[in-house]
């Protein structure tokens, strides 16, 4: 399968300022991507469909930042997948350290979210990942495990393994400009990839894992190579469309 370069804006960027972006990473790619990659870019909610649109004939795929478990109902402030795919976005994420730890998303949570997007047509980018103090603790192990678990608990079968992705993001190294090493980041790959095993059986070894946390244009080609990372998930690297156009070519 091919990796996965994906770009989550977080709370960046109004429409006009998302477009131009876009607009400038197609140009500096020639409107093209590596044969290897696929890119997936994940505005705010706000942009989200101005950019789909706006950039349909882009090889870009497009993704919203997070969803709610549920058709429709008095939920509010909340997306639901309909929306998010009436908004011409195909991808969606779950997880992500933010919401667990700012918004306090626990992981039965963050299941619900997983399986009913993908249940409802979405594909997902699941995110797990340690905070410092419990690797410090060595308790990275039983980490990833509670996290990946849940979230995969309920997932709708059958399932193509090209719609589920996990990205390891340690929390440690979101947004500190500290990134794990490669022993830490092969590590963890190497737990999450048996992980999938244990809960998806043959089909794991064609669920990609990507790895998130202070991704840059510098560190981008020696990470990507590592075992068992199949992409990377880029937080403001990819806000300036030259420094993440030189992570997708890495």
């Amino acid at each position: 399968m091919k990796k996965i370069i994906a770009a989550n804006w977080k709370m960046n960027k109004n429409s006009k300022e998302a477009i131009e972006t876009i607009t400038e990473l197609s140009k500096i790619l020639n409107n093209s991507l590596p044969e290897e990659k696929e890119v997936i870019i994940f505005p705010s909610f706000i942009s989200l469909e101005a950019s789909t649109h706006a950039l349909s004939s882009t090889p870009l795929q497009f993704g919203a930042q997070d969803v709610y478990p549920a058709k429709d109902g008095a939920f509010t402030g909340e997306v639901s997948p309909s929306m998010i795919l009436d908004a011409g976005a195909t991808w969606v994420l779950t997880g992500h350290s933010e919401r667990r730890h700012v918004i306090k998303e626990d992981n039965t949570l963050v299941g619900q979210k997983t399986s009913f997007a993908l249940a409802s047509g979405l594909n997902v980018i699941a995110c797990i990942g340690e905070t410092l103090e419990e690797r410090e603790a060595g308790t990275l192990y039983d980490v990833l495990t509670a996290q990946l678990n849940q979230t995969l608990a309920k997932l709708p079968t059958p399932l193509s393994p090209e719609r589920l992705v996990v990205a390891y993001e340690p929390v440690w190294a979101i947004g500190t400009g500290k990134t794990a090493n490669n022993e830490d980041i092969i590590e963890a790959h190497a737990i999450i990839r048996e992980l999938l095993k244990n809960i998806l059986g043959t089909s794991a070894s064609q669920i990609r894992i990507l790895y998130g946390g202070s991704v840059k244009a510098e560190n981008a080609p020696e990470i990507i190579k590592l075992e068992n990372v199949d992409g990377l998930l880029v937080g403001g690297a990819s806000l300036k469309a030259e420094s993440f156009a030189k992570i997708i070519n890495a």
